[in-house]
């Protein structure tokens, strides 16, 4: 990318290489199985449809546009861009996806959980706090500058927050085809159909009142 240091490009490329070798998807049992939406000119391979390898081509392994920043007005002043097999088929079986964050001054990207990867960041733009919990209520937090990576383990909430008045931007690659994506207050608040007010109010010690709002708030 433009403008770019040659190191924290390496130091992208290092993180890509390292979810590649951690991956928690089951391992291919072939180079590839590009994913294919019906079984039109597609062989059953490896618990999947795949597309005919002799019919495999560049365009099944690339994407463009990720240099381009995206919107981030909206109320938590961030965006994530995330590329699983839904955008780029050929990571089918690959254990692989990758994703583009962008963060306005202050911007937050809200905690949340990938119940099926681990996730490698690397900023390339700002200064980001970075933090995870763990399952035993433990806070690990990180300040993170152009350049530096953080690892945050399969399925524990983690949360990035950008604390410059300056926009910020980072990369990470999460070891799964298709990560998924749990953010804690809108599925807990914002859940259809609703969760019994009675269950979040002795949860989360709040009174039914403020309950009822962040469940209109989310619900909205």
């Amino acid at each position: 990318m433009k403008g770019v240091p040659n190191f924290v490009v390496t130091l992208s490329l290092m993180a890509l290489a390292c979810s590649v070798a951690t991956a928690y998807d089951p391992a291919p049992l072939q180079d590839f199985c590009v994913a294919v939406n019906s079984s039109t000119q597609a062989v059953f391979v490896n618990g999947k449809f795949c597309k005919d390898p002799k019919l495999v081509n560049a365009s099944d392994f690339f994407f463009q546009g990720l240099n381009i920043p995206r919107n981030t007005t909206n109320q938590l002043g961030s965006n994530v861009t995330l590329l699983t097999v839904d955008d780029i088929f050929g990571l089918n079986t690959l254990g692989m996806s990758i994703a583009r964050l962008d963060f306005a001054p202050y911007g937050l990207n809200q905690p949340h959980i990938h119940p099926r990867a681990s996730e490698i960041l690397v900023v390339l733009q700002g200064t980001l706090y970075v933090g995870f919990v763990t399952s035993d209520n433990r806070l690990i937090t990180k300040t993170l500058n152009a350049g530096d990576l953080f690892v945050f383990p399969i399925g524990l909430i983690h949360f990035q927050l950008n604390v410059r008045a300056t926009n910020a931007v980072a990369f990470a690659s999460l070891g799964s085809q298709n990560p998924g994506r749990t953010n804690i207050a809108e599925n807990v608040f914002g859940a259809n159909p609703p969760i019994n007010p009675d269950v979040l109010t002795k949860a989360f010690q709040l009174d039914k009142n403020v309950v009822d709002s962040l469940q209109k708030k989310f619900a909205s």
